[in-house]
């Protein structure tokens, strides 16, 4: 088994590439897809805000599953998914991105540094 670190491709809304390219933002959320399953600590995730060019790089340092995106939150503290937001507004803003068949699927908790 190759113990190279692999990259991930994924789009971010301006709003949290920007909080991610500032370092603010340590945890990244995002629903167990097929395409996620193997994601793991020392993968490499390439960032691209949505519609631009604009990319930043992130280390994994450990990816958790949780239930729902609430024991997300309240496992991993909403101030490091957005430190800009409450935990309530949170909650409304993930969901308004993912509906009740997505969070259904397991919830991530993808812990990142930037590079």
């Amino acid at each position: 088994m190759s113990t190279a670190s692999r990259t991930h491709h994924l789009n971010l809304y301006r709003r949290y590439f920007e909080l991610v390219a500032s370092g603010a933002k340590t945890i990244e959320i995002r629903v167990k897809y097929p395409h996620l399953e193997n994601l793991a600590a020392g993968d490499r995730i390439e960032f691209r805000s949505k519609d631009t060019e604009e990319r930043c790089e992130v280390e994994v340092l450990r990816v958790t599953e949780y239930p729902s995106f609430e024991a997300l939150l309240d496992g991993e503290g909403p101030e490091k998914v957005n430190p800009a937001s409450s935990r309530e507004q949170q909650i409304d803003n993930i969901r308004a991105i993912y509906g009740p068949e997505k969070e259904a699927l397991g919830a991530l908790a993808i812990e990142i540094k930037l590079l």
